[in-house]
């Protein structure tokens, strides 16, 4: 997830991350294209997938991007997907649909049937995830900003996390990529 400092992905209601605090350029465009090429599947929230799914499909074939932008837009378009909604009924691009009220079941059995890395994108479900003990990895792409408001990354978080560093990269932009193992507390006491 795209975070501020003080760990925020919306500035305003609405903004869907795509506020001008972001430092999205070339470089961090094609470390994130790099680490979507390793994804086995990528599971997605319903406001985040609808993000993507208005943006990536047509952006592959926009002459007017970077090869950078038109190679995301491949990438996301033919990686296959889970959208977990309960409104949605169809989606398109190797997508299918979870929902109900035993998505996050269906979302362990997923996980324990697949072979290699599952992305998340949705604060609500990532939330949702780390709450019911199904998050390995936390990584943030934090940008050099503080929001001092706006929507938080975990909506409603309600007891304390442990995380493990396991990486961290400096991009010339001042974002930082982290990547964080979730403590297993019970081992570390």
């Amino acid at each position: 997830m795209n975070v501020s400092l003080d760990l925020r992905i919306e500035q305003v209601p609405g903004d869907n991350g795509a506020g001008e605090w972001l430092r999205i350029d070339e470089e961090l465009h094609r470390e994130a294209n790099a680490q979507t090429v390793e994804l086995a599947l990528m599971v997605h929230g319903r406001v985040f997938y609808e993000i993507m799914e208005e943006y990536w499909p047509r952006a592959r074939e926009d002459a007017s991007l970077p090869d950078y932008m038109r190679e995301y837009g491949e990438l996301w378009t033919a990686k296959p997907k889970v959208l977990v909604s309960r409104t949605r009924l169809s989606a398109d691009h190797h997508t299918r649909i979870i929902g109900g009220d035993d998505a996050i079941e269906q979302l362990a059995a997923l996980r324990a049937g697949t072979d290699g890395i599952i992305s998340v994108g949705g604060a609500a479900l990532a939330t949702q995830l780390l709450r019911a003990g199904l998050l390995d990895e936390v990584r943030l792409w934090t940008h050099p900003a503080i929001l001092g408001f706006g929507r938080p990354l975990f909506d409603d978080y309600d007891r304390p996390i442990e995380l493990n560093l396991i990486a961290q990269r400096t991009f010339a932009s001042g974002v930082t990529m982290h990547r964080y193992t979730i403590r297993d507390t019970k081992e570390a006491g």
